[in-house]
């Protein structure tokens, strides 16, 4: 089972002015990997706020995986990826590319996309765009991937390869 974590970075969401519909959706994605949805947030797009709690979901030792969805775009707010390139240890660009590309089957603002992946100790952090379509565009693309990526960030020794 995996253990999982959902962040949604949203100013207005964090005021309560906007229903956080892609929380919400990442977590009925991840129930297709039978993931435990064990804590879920709103913040406001606030740098620190975003370090610290990716830190402490990280370091508590019951987080496998972090999703968090906003923030990745252009505007001067969005400070999502470089939140998140500030806590990991190792940056998986994989995740991020394979994103960006499905989405620009879609759309050519994927190309705006800063989102990044990467590996907090044994936890596997995800950015994923706000919007519940990006959201659904991107996590669909890794989500084959996520059950095989957190078992070697924990130390499976298998070979990749074996099956």
């Amino acid at each position: 089972m995996i253990r999982a974590a959902i962040l949604t970075l949203s100013d207005r969401g964090s005021e309560g002015l906007r229903e956080d519909e892609s929380g919400k959706l990442i977590a009925q994605l991840l129930g297709r990997i039978e993931a435990d949805v064990s804590h879920a947030e709103i913040l406001p797009d606030d740098g620190p706020l975003i370090v610290s709690a990716l830190r402490k979901l990280a370091d508590s030792g019951t987080i496998d995986l972090i999703v968090t969805t906003g923030g990745t775009g252009v505007s001067p707010r969005d400070v999502t990826p470089e939140a998140t390139r500030e806590v990991i240890d190792r940056e998986l660009p994989g995740m991020a590319e394979a994103m960006r590309a499905e989405s620009m089957k879609q759309t050519p603002h994927a190309m705006l996309s800063r989102a990044v992946a990467g590996v907090r100790g044994r936890t596997l952090i995800i950015n994923l765009p706000g919007s519940p379509r990006a959201v659904r565009e991107n996590l669909s693309v890794v989500l084959p991937a996520l059950t095989h990526a957190i078992r070697k960030i924990q130390g499976d020794k298998a070979d990749c390869g074996s099956k």
